[in-house]
């Protein structure tokens, strides 16, 4: 998987209200992530806009549908969907969820953390398996965020270590996940990181949560529906002093404020960036 096109670079994952603005961007230091499912159309201007964009922006296809995780092989039709996505678009990564949301007939519109099992981790390697021989390339897939502590076989970095050795697919590293399962969870953070390969990493994702006040302990959520947090900017700064400058992605999927302040945003990460280049 080669990295040289976004290496040292911060994206954003692009919404249907910015794609014109996008479009009229000079800067070409930017690159932009789509959610793959989105994508599942036969034409129309949705594809459009996909295909401009592409012409002029490295992108990313970044899942959120194929339950990785899940025991039942029922999935086949998803992936004959990316994979032509992947061949018409040939985006520079391609990365999904190390997470289940489907069990048997029923779908859930979550991303469910796995047990780190045994079980669970083969579960995970032959779901990401089928990913990868359907597009015919490896795959990032992205840590997820924990809201209950529980007892398990495996520490999840060492999990989804094991899981990059036995399918050769590369990490995703959601550093607002991290800070999620930290404060939820009891999460050590700098420990987690020094768990991780560096030269497996191939993306870092940086994104808002919101909390749920019902809990005494206001619970965090995954909610991409706010401003980066400043913890998870501290966070973000020492992913990239261990991980190095690999491509940095803002993620905002609710509450869309304008173009601009996610530029603003998204130049954070890129000052930060800079600042780790080699």
């Amino acid at each position: 998987m080669s990295l040289l096109p976004l290496k040292g670079l911060a994206g954003i994952n692009l919404k249907p209200q910015h794609y014109d603005e996008a479009l009229n961007l000079i800067d070409s230091s930017y690159w932009f992530e789509f959610h793959t499912e989105n994508f599942f159309v036969g034409g129309g201007p949705r594809l459009d806009y996909l295909q401009q964009v592409a012409q002029r922006f490295p992108i990313s296809l970044h899942g959120v549908g194929a339950s990785l995780g899940n025991v039942f092989d029922n999935f086949s039709e998803h992936l004959r969907e990316v994979r032509k996505l992947v061949k018409q678009f040939n985006p520079a990564l391609v990365s999904e969820h190390a997470t289940w949301s489907a069990h048997q007939e029923s779908y859930f519109a979550d991303l469910l953390p796995l047990p780190k099992t045994d079980q669970a981790l083969q579960q995970l390697c032959d779901g990401i398996d089928r990913y990868q021989n359907a597009i015919e390339r490896p795959i990032l897939i992205e840590n997820p965020s924990n809201y209950l502590d529980f007892v398990s076989e495996l520490d999840e970095p060492d999990f989804l270590m094991e899981a990059v050795k036995r399918t050769g697919c590369g990490l995703l590293v959601d550093v607002n996940n991290l800070y999620i399962s930290h404060r939820n969870c009891g999460l050590n953070i700098q420990d987690y990181f020094s768990r991780i390969d560096p030269s497996v990493v191939g993306e870092i994702h940086i994104a808002g949560f919101s909390q749920d006040e019902q809990f005494a302990d206001a619970l965090l959520i995954d909610s991409h529906g706010a401003a980066v947090d400043d913890q998870v900017w501290h966070y973000l700064s020492l992913s990239l002093k261990h991980f190095g400058p690999v491509p940095v992605l803002l993620e905002r999927d609710d509450n869309i404020p304008s173009f601009n302040e996610l530029r603003s945003e998204r130049d954070i990460a890129q000052a930060l960036l800079n600042s780790f280049r080699t």
